[in-house]
């Protein structure tokens, strides 16, 4: 009986011909548009130089950004007023600004400084093209006591020696995601967003239609159990939801070169536990509404924008206030969104993802449970 019911909404789905593209298609528009455009990482910054030091240390430093790849020259000025229409028109987000006696004052063993002028009105890229000039400079210090320290131990070793024994060298190291590439962080949040959309949009809609066109009044007089009826509308979802898993994955790791370090078996397993929430939250908007349009307008808006906003897929929870943070702990995307990043990134296995995949079993059977109920008593 189940299998009819399925057959029976697959050929409704075949009929639909807008539908097919929208299934299978979309998804990977989706993540190639998202993977593309969602990038906070920031390279060649247009920079504006101004250098009134013109040694040789100097062009040593402008030389380290240049060759970094995240700074590109812009242009050259010879006065620092002269920035600003810079900064101000965008030809450069980053003025490098070298003061006289830089040259001396790394030759003497003195502190030399440099100035850095941002355009903060993208705060973002101002920001991240700070943390690497910032880093850039360290670096460049760092040599420069090094190179002093051993000239003054090839000079005077007793008294130096001291000095280079006391010397802690900071060597930082970035885990799971060395380069921080932020494509990395944006391409698995695809994935879930895709099954949202499909399986909780597609669900809603799929039981509403048959309201719609009259055939669930037909489908009630027929010996159909309630939960066969609900087994054989969801199950197709669900089938689309897997196939739409292998093509995002496919995609994000064959196309973008996202690591996939974990079990893909372990991740199409877990996604069954976040359907069993889509497609729970799915049946029961759709004993809600009356028609398909406020099916889709109630997944998109009511269920699917607020998990979205606050399950940690584009915006860090910690950043959140703390009323939100405790709210996300009751969005079951917050948890597929670990388990997303703990496959993807970390490589994690059951032993490890285990609480955040039972958290959200248990999410996804009291939304189907009460779905159910719901379903069952509008049949009655």
């Amino acid at each position: 009986m189940i299998l009819h019911i399925i057959k029976k909404e697959l050929i409704q789905l075949r009929r639909d011909k807008k539908m097919i593209p929208i299934i299978f298609i979309a998804p990977a528009i989706q993540l190639l548009a998202l993977g593309y455009a969602a990038n906070l990482d920031v390279t060649d910054v247009p920079t504006v130089l101004v250098d009134r030091d013109r040694t040789a240390a100097s062009r040593a430093l402008v030389d380290r950004f240049t060759a970094s790849g995240y700074f590109e020259l812009a242009g050259v000025e010879d006065d620092v007023d002269a920035v600003e229409p810079w900064l101000v028109t965008g030809r450069a987000q980053i003025a490098l600004v070298v003061g006289h006696g830089y040259g001396e004052a790394v030759a003497a063993g003195r502190t030399p400084r440099v100035q850095i002028l941002a355009d903060g009105s993208d705060s973002t890229a101002a920001g991240i093209g700070l943390g690497y000039a910032s880093r850039i400079v360290s670096e460049a210090s760092a040599e420069l006591v090094a190179s002093r320290l051993e000239e003054l131990l090839r000079r005077r070793p007793q008294s130096a020696s001291g000095l280079v024994l006391q010397r802690v060298e900071l060597v930082p190291r970035v885990w799971y995601n060395p380069d921080l590439r932020s494509r990395w962080f944006f391409v698995p949040a695809v994935l879930a967003l895709v099954l949202m959309v499909m399986t909780m949009v597609l669900s809603s809609m799929g039981v509403v239609r048959e309201k719609e066109i009259g055939t669930m009044e037909q489908l009630i007089v027929t010996p159909i159990r309630s939960w066969q009826l609900i087994v054989g509308k969801l199950l197709p979802y669900g089938m689309i939801g897997v196939i739409d898993v292998f093509i995002v994955v496919g995609i994000a790791v064959g196309w973008f070169g996202v690591p996939l370090r974990g079990s893909l078996t372990l991740l199409v397993a877990l996604t069954m536990l976040l359907l069993l929430n889509t497609l729970g939250l799915g049946l029961l908007t759709s004993t809600v509404v009356r028609t398909q349009q406020q099916a889709m307008m109630t997944a998109a808006f009511v269920l699917m924008l607020p998990q979205i906003y606050l399950s940690g897929l584009l915006f860090p929870i910690e950043n959140m206030p703390e009323a939100f943070q405790s709210v996300t702990y009751a969005v079951p995307l917050r948890y597929y969104a670990q388990i997303l990043r703990g496959i993807f990134l970390k490589g994690a296995g059951i032993e490890t993802l285990w609480p955040q995949a039972t958290v959200l079993a248990a999410f996804g059977v009291t939304f189907l449970a009460l779905a159910s109920l719901r379903f069952r008593k509008r049949l009655d």
